[in-house]
C-alpha cells in the first residue's frame, strides 16, 4: 500500500471521537488505508448481500455478532444503522470505537448529521496525491499524470489507465448513479459525462448544454448533483465577497479524478494529453484537484475558490486563510515568462489587502518578487497547509 498523508488526521480523530466517518469516490483507497490504520478493529463490508440483510433485519443480533472496535465498510448502504451506533457509543464513550466508510457523501451526510451529530469527525479521502506518489518512488511527468491518473490500483498493480477507466466507469459510475436515480437513458448520460469533460475548468450553463444533450437543464442538474454526491466531479465556488456585482458567480466544474476526464475525452495516451486541445484545461483541473487533496489530507476545510470578474480577468484559485486572501495562478507552460502572472498582479490591484500569491507553472526556474513566488506544480501543497 501507498502511504496516505491523510493517515496522521485519520489517528487524530479516532483518538478524539468514538466515531471516524471515512468518505471518498470509489476505488480510491478508503478500505485499504482503514484495514491498515486500524488493524485491531473487526470489518464488515455492508456490500456484501448477507451481512447487509442480517444489519437491516436485525441490527441487534448483527452488533452482538459484530463487536466493536469494528470497521463498517460502505456504512451508506445500511443507513439505519447510524441510530444503533448512537446508542452503543453513548453506553460505552470510547474513542474510534466505529471506523465508518462511505461512497455517497450526500446520502451518508445525511443520515450522519441525523444520528451522529458531535460524536463523529468526518473526513474525504481522494485518490493519491503528487506527493503520495512521488513518496513511494513514483515520479511522473504532467501527460503521463494526466492519463494515468491517481486511482491507487493503476499504480500499485500497473494497469493499462485507458481500460482501467473504461472498467470504473462501467463498474462504478453506471451503477452509483443507478442506485441514486432512476436513469432512464444511458447514452444520454454519458453523452453530458463527455461534455462536461470537455467543459473541464469553466463555469457551466446547464440549460445552454441541455440543449447539446437533448434534455432540460433541470434534469442536467440532478445529474450533476449525483455525480457530486458520488465524488465524480465537484465545483469550485467564485469568490465575489464585497467585490459588487460585476464578477463571475457561477462555479466551474472538474473531475475528482483527471484520469477519467482525460478517457472521456478519448485521450489514450500521455503524449495525446500533451497534445490535446483542451491540454491547458486538463492540467488545471490535476493542480486544482491538488490542492484540495492537500487540504482535505490535513483534515482542513478546502477554503478554495476562483476569480473571474466581467472583462473575463482571472485567478485560477483563491484561497482564503484567516480572512486573508492568496490568489494562485496555474500555467502548464515550461518556460517562466513574467507574462503568467500577470492576472495574479489584477486580482491583487483589485484586492489590496490580498496576500503575496503563487504561480504554479511546468518549468524549473523559480523567482520571487514582493507580489508572488514561482513554484513547480508538484508543489502545489506547500502553498495551502
Amino acid at each position: 500500500m501507498i502511504p496516505r498523508l491523510i493517515t496522521d488526521s485519520l489517528l487524530a480523530a479516532a483518538a478524539e471521537y468514538p466515531v471516524v466517518t471515512l468518505t471518498g469516490p470509489r476505488q480510491a483507497g478508503k478500505t485499504t488505508l482503514v484495514r491498515a490504520v486500524f488493524p485491531e478493529h473487526r470489518y464488515c463490508n455492508l456490500e456484501n448481500p448477507e451481512l447487509r440483510r442480517l444489519a437491516s433485519e436485525d441490527p441487534k443480533q448483527f452488533f452482538h455478532l459484530h463487536r466493536e472496535p469494528l470497521i463498517l465498510d460502505e456504512i451508506q448502504r445500511v443507513p439505519e444503522l447510524l441510530s444503533w451506533i448512537q446508542v452503543r457509543v453513548d453506553e460505552e464513550k470510547r474513542k474510534g470505537a466505529f471506523i465508518l466508510t462511505g461512497s455517497h457523501q450526500l446520502r451518508l451526510h445525511e443520515a450522519v448529521s441525523q444520528s451522529l451529530a458531535g460524536r463523529t469527525a468526518l473526513l474525504r479521502l481522494l485518490p493519491l496525491s503528487i506527493r503520495e506518489l512521488e513518496a513511494s518512488g513514483t515520479s511522473i511527468d504532467k501527460n503521463e499524470l494526466l492519463h494515468r491518473g491517481f486511482l491507487p490500483r493503476i499504480h500499485d498493480d500497473a494497469l493499462d489507465a485507458s481500460a482501467a477507466y473504461a472498467n470504473y466507469f462501467r463498474t462504478y459510475v453506471e451503477r452509483d448513479v443507478r442506485q441514486l436515480m432512476e436513469l432512464r437513458n444511458q447514452q444520454l448520460f454519458e453523452t453530458f459525462l463527455r461534455l462536461l469533460a470537455g467543459r473541464v475548468g469553466q463555469p457551466v450553463n446547464l440549460s445552454a448544454l441541455g440543449g447539446e444533450v437533448g434534455v432540460s437543464g433541470t434534469t442536467l442538474k440532478q445529474w450533476l448533483s449525483i455525480l457530486e454526491t458520488s465524488f465524480v466531479v465537484f465545483r469550485l465556488p467564485p469568490y465575489y465577497r464585497n467585490f459588487g456585482k460585476r464578477l463571475v458567480k457561477s462555479p466551474k466544474i472538474y473531475f475528482t479524478e483527471p484520469g477519467l476526464a482525460c478517457w472521456l475525452l478519448g485521450i489514450e495516451s500521455a503524449s495525446e494529453a500533451s497534445r490535446d486541445p483542451l491540454h491547458g484545461n486538463l492540467f488545471e483541473n490535476l493542480v486544482v484537484v491538488e490542492a484540495l487533496k492537500a487540504r482535505l489530507n490535513a483534515g482542513r476545510e478546502p477554503r478554495l475558490y476562483f476569480w473571474q470578474d466581467s472583462h473575463r480577468n482571472e485567478v485560477d484559485l483563491v484561497f482564503e486563510r484567516q480572512r486573508r486572501l492568496i490568489p494562485i495562478e496555474i500555467k502548464s507552460a515550461m518556460t517562466w515568462h513574467r507574462d503568467l502572472a500577470a492576472n495574479l498582479l489584477k486580482f491583487q490591484r483589485s484586492v489590496p489587502d490580498a496576500q503575496p500569491g503563487f504561480v504554479l507553472y511546468a518549468g524549473d526556474l523559480f523567482p520571487e518578487t514582493e507580489h508572488y513566488a514561482v513554484r513547480h506544480f508538484k508543489d502545489a501543497s506547500v502553498c495551502l497547509v
